[in-house]
C-alpha cells in the first residue's frame, strides 16, 4: 500500500499527523507545500491525499485538481482553518473525499484517514460496468409479468391501463409500449390531467380556436393532434373532471373531437394509454368515474408492482440509477457496500422507484467516498426499521391476497378470516395459560363469544400450548 501525504505549511499540523499515523501504522509521507507535493506526484500517487487549502503557491484546491486530473481514484481530504461555503463547495465540486475544518480532533481525523484507506484499497475492484441500460429494470416475477404483457403487445394497437402505486413507473410502461409498437416512428405524447385545471386540461388535450376564450390570440393543436399516429399517455386518468370523462369517451368511440371553441370536426388516429393509481372500480361505485369510460380504457390492463412487492429488484435499480446520476453530474459512479445493499432491500419505499432514484441521486451528491456505507445515507433511510411488524403482516396478507386472486380463487374473504381469527385466540390462549376469559379480555370479545369461536375453529388445548 502507497503512503499517506500530509500536505500543510503549518509545521505543528505536520508533526501531529505524523506522530498520530507512526502509532497507527500508517505509513506517510509530508509535504510543506502543494509545489513539493506535485513534484512528487511524478512518481506515482500515495494512497490518501490530506491538504491544506491555503498555503503559499499553488493552493490546496489547485493541488485537489491536479490530483484528480491524474489519479481520479485517489482520495483527498481537504482541511482550513477558514472554514467557509465557498471553501466546502469548492473543495466537493473538484472530487474532495471529505472537507475537513480546523481545529479538529486528531482520532476522527486519523478515523477518516482509515475509511478513506478502506475506500483507496476497495476501489482497486473495478466497477462492475453498466450495460447499455434496458427502458424498464427488474428481475422480480412480478416485473417480468409486466414485460411479457409489453410483449404481447407489441403488435396491437389496443388502449392500455396502467395501475400501480404514486412512482412506480407507469409512465416507463407507457413509453415501452409505444417504443415496441407499430406507432414508435410517430409521436409519444404526455399530459398529467391532475396537473391542471379542467379549462386548461380542455384546451390542452383538444386545442382551441382563436378568440375562442380570452386569452385565445392563436389557433393551438391539442396534445390529442400532437400525437396523431402515435401514442397519447394520459396520467393519472382517475383525477380527470367528470365533464371532460365525457368528452374524452366521445373521442375513444368514435374516432373524432371539436377544438374548444371550434365547429369542424376532426379526425385522429391515436392509441390511448392511461395510467392511475386509484381504484377505479371503486370510483366508479362511487359515481365519481363513468362506467363506459372505464370499460373503454380498460381493455388490456397491466398492474405495476409496488417497490415492496419486488425488493429483490433494488440492488439492480440502485447501481442504474447511481450510474445515472453520475453520468448527469460527470462524476465516477459510486458503489454501495454490502450492508448498504441489505439494508436498503430491507425497507418500503412507499415512494417506490421514483423514491430509490431520489435516494441515489442523493448519495452521488452528499456521500464523501466512492464506496457507500450505511452512515452516509440520509437519516431517515438510517433510522427507519425494517418493515415495522404492522406493515409486515398487512403486505404479507396483501400478498396473499393478490396470489389466491391470481389463481382464480374464491371464498378468500371466509378462509382467511377463519385462520385469522383462529391465529389470534391461539396466541391469546398461549399467553394466558389457556385461560379463556382472560384472553377474550385481551381479545375484546365476549366470554360466550370465545367459547363458540374456539369450537367453530376448531381449536384443541394443544394449539394453545
Amino acid at each position: 500500500m502507497k503512503p499517506v501525504w500530509i500536505v500543510d505549511d503549518d509545521r505543528s499540523i505536520r508533526w501531529v499527523f505524523e506522530k498520530a499515523l507512526a502509532r497507527e501504522g500508517i505509513e506517510f509521507l509530508s509535504f510543506p507545500s502543494a509545489s513539493d507535493a506535485l513534484d512528487a506526484l511524478s512518481n506515482g500517487p500515495p494512497q490518501v491525499l490530506v491538504s491544506d487549502i491555503r498555503m503559499p503557491g499553488p493552493s490546496g484546491l489547485q493541488l485537489l485538481q491536479t490530483v484528480k486530473e491524474r489519479h481520479p481514484a485517489v482520495p483527498v481530504i481537504v482541511m482550513t482553518a477558514y472554514s467557509d461555503l465557498e471553501s466546502a463547495v469548492a473543495a466537493f465540486q473538484g472530487g474532495a473525499y471529505e472537507y475537513l475544518p480546523k481545529p479538529f480532533d486528531v482520532d476522527q481525523a486519523v478515523d477518516l484517514i482509515r475509511r478513506a484507506l478502506d475506500e483507496s484499497q476497495r476501489e482497486a475492484a473495478a466497477l462492475e460496468p453498466v450495460p447499455g441500460a434496458p427502458e424498464i429494470l427488474g428481475q422480480a416475477p412480478a416485473m417480468q409479468e409486466v414485460f411479457r404483457a409489453i410483449g404481447r403487445l407489441s403488435q396491437s394497437a389496443a388502449t392500455v391501463l396502467i395501475t400501480g402505486e404514486s412512482g412506480s413507473g407507469k409512465e416507463l410502461v407507457a413509453r415501452a409500449l409505444h417504443r415496441h409498437s407499430a406507432r414508435s416512428a410517430k409521436p409519444f405524447v404526455a399530459i398529467n390531467t391532475a396537473a391542471m385545471p379542467k379549462d386548461l386540461l380542455e384546451s390542452e388535450l383538444f386545442g382551441h380556436e382563436r378568440g375562442s376564450f380570452t386569452g385565445a390570440q392563436a389557433q393551438r393543436r391539442g396534445r390529442f393532434e400532437q400525437a396523431e399516429g402515435g401514442t397519447l399517455f394520459l396520467d393519472e386518468i382517475g383525477d380527470m373532471p367528470a365533464d371532460l370523462q365525457t368528452r374524452l369517451l366521445r373521442v375513444l368511440s368514435d374516432g373524432s373531437f371539436y377544438r374548444v371553441g371550434g365547429h369542424q370536426q376532426i379526425k385522429t388516429n391515436v392509441r390511448v394509454i392511461a395510467a392511475t393509481h386509484q381504484d377505479l372500480d371503486s370510483r366508479v361505485r362511487e359515481g365519481s368515474f363513468r362506467e363506459d369510460l372505464y370499460h373503454r380504457l380498460n381493455v388490456i390492463r397491466i398492474r405495476l408492482p409496488a417497490m415492496r412487492e419486488r425488493s429483490e429488484d433494488i440492488p439492480l435499480l440502485a447501481r442504474h440509477f447511481l450510474a445515472h446520476s453520475a453520468t448527469q453530474l460527470g462524476v465516477d459512479p459510486k458503489r454501495l457496500s454490502d450492508e448498504v445493499v441489505a439494508h436498503i432491500s430491507r425497507l418500503d419505499f412507499p415512494g417506490n422507484v421514483r423514491q430509490l432514484e431520489n435516494l441515489c441521486h442523493w448519495l452521488t451528491v452528499m456521500a464523501p467516498g466512492q464506496v457507500i456505507e450505511v452512515g452516509d445515507l440520509p437519516a431517515e433511510f438510517r433510522e427507519q426499521s425494517v418493515t415495522s411488524a404492522a406493515s409486515d403482516w398487512v403486505s404479507a396478507l396483501e400478498n396473499e391476497v393478490e396470489r389466491r386472486l391470481g389463481r382464480g380463487e374464491s371464498g378468500i374473504l371466509d378462509l382467511l378470516g377463519r385462520q385469522f381469527e383462529k391465529s389470534l385466540i391461539v396466541k391469546a390462549l398461549a399467553r394466558t395459560g389457556g385461560r379463556r376469559i382472560e384472553a377474550a379480555t385481551l381479545l375484546g370479545m365476549g366470554r360466550n363469544t370465545i367459547t363458540r369461536k374456539i369450537q367453530e375453529l376448531g381449536i384443541e388445548d394443544k394449539d394453545a400450548a
